[in-house]
């Protein structure tokens, strides 16, 4: 079983996947996407999204990062890709799931899957441009509105070469509501040959579990999941062993608040240190009550001294300390 980190759009940066792979239990991340519209973008655009690019394509963990392209036109979409591997991206990923208006408004995401043929026009075009060894991998949705198309879609990506195919088990209208309609990740089973990677609803080791075993899938990708709970990889590995490992207490938890403020203080503008940690703490929020409290505590403080201070009193209340930076 093989655990895929998602990448959420203002979200998963490259300071959350440094903090989530250090935990344990991911095999791999993927980046925020790379807007790609009309021209071949300079190398700092990905080095911006994917600094991991600097450390050879992997986390400090040495998790591997591939890099996410977004768009709608084969040609530029392949230029782009050839870029990124040369400047060492271990793996390219194209997005066919986003559900986001801006995003489909400009020709990419998952409006593109009303149309089949362009989505293996694409995904032919990216894996001719790089390198053979370099592997090609695709998310996408069960569709747009419906999901009557979802097996051409998916026979098309495998026809076009992508290495393996990550689904989102919902259509775009579905957007992020339950279910996820993880059964007919089972029918794309039945027609391909390519690894398939189920994502959608994983939100605990029993979902993870019953997921697995509806989908068909051997693999996952976790997202909301893992904001909620920063374990869920290390926990879901062990359930997958037949072992019984705790959970992490909220005591636990504090030191990686306080790691996450410290990547962010290092590589963000110190004024805007507060929106992730405010952000991360909603999601946390979901299964650590505690994290509501801290929440309401700090979200009305603006500078980083301050919300550094915030964070290190609740370290202090909950008798833990900061991790080291």
């Amino acid at each position: 079983m093989r655990l895929l980190l998602a990448p959420m759009e203002g979200v998963v940066d490259h300071t959350m996947r440094e903090l989530l792979t250090s935990l344990g239990g991911l095999d791999r991340c993927v980046t925020e996407f790379v807007r790609v519209s009309e021209r071949l973008l300079p190398p700092r655009v990905f080095y911006r999204l994917c600094p991991e690019l600097h450390n050879g394509g992997n986390t400090v963990s040495g998790v591997p990062v591939y890099l996410q392209l977004l768009g709608g036109q084969p040609g530029v979409l392949a230029e782009n890709a050839a870029r990124a591997a040369e400047l060492g991206a271990p793996g390219i990923d194209l997005n066919f799931g986003c559900p986001a208006r801006t995003v489909n408004k400009s020709d990419g995401g998952s409006i593109i899957l009303r149309q089949p043929e362009r989505v293996a026009a694409i995904t032919a075009a990216v894996r001719a441009a790089v390198p053979a060894e370099v592997p090609v991998t695709v998310k996408t949705r069960l569709g747009y509105e419906h999901h009557e198309q979802f097996l051409e879609i998916v026979q098309g990506i495998a026809a076009a070469g992508a290495t393996e195919l990550t689904i989102h088990a919902r259509t775009k209208r579905h957007g992020y509501r339950p279910p996820a309609y993880w059964e007919e990740i089972a029918r794309a089973r039945e027609v391909v040959d390519i690894p398939l990677i189920a994502n959608g609803e994983i939100w605990s080791t029993d979902d993870a579990l019953r997921c697995r075993q509806v989908s068909s899938c051997e693999d996952l990708m976790l997202g909301r999941g893992a904001l909620c709970r920063p374990d869920l990889p290390r926990l879901v590995r062990a359930a997958h062993a037949g072992e019984d490992v705790p959970s992490l207490t909220w005591t636990q938890v504090l030191p990686l608040l306080m790691r996450y403020y410290e990547l962010t203080l290092t590589h963000y503008d110190a004024a805007y240190v507060g929106n992730p940690i405010k952000q991360w703490l909603v999601y946390l929020r979901t299964y650590y009550p505690q994290a509501a409290v801290l929440f309401e505590r700090i979200k009305r403080l603006r500078g980083a001294h301050d919300i550094g201070e915030g964070l290190s009193r609740e370290i202090a209340d909950h008798g833990s300390r900061p991790a080291a930076a």
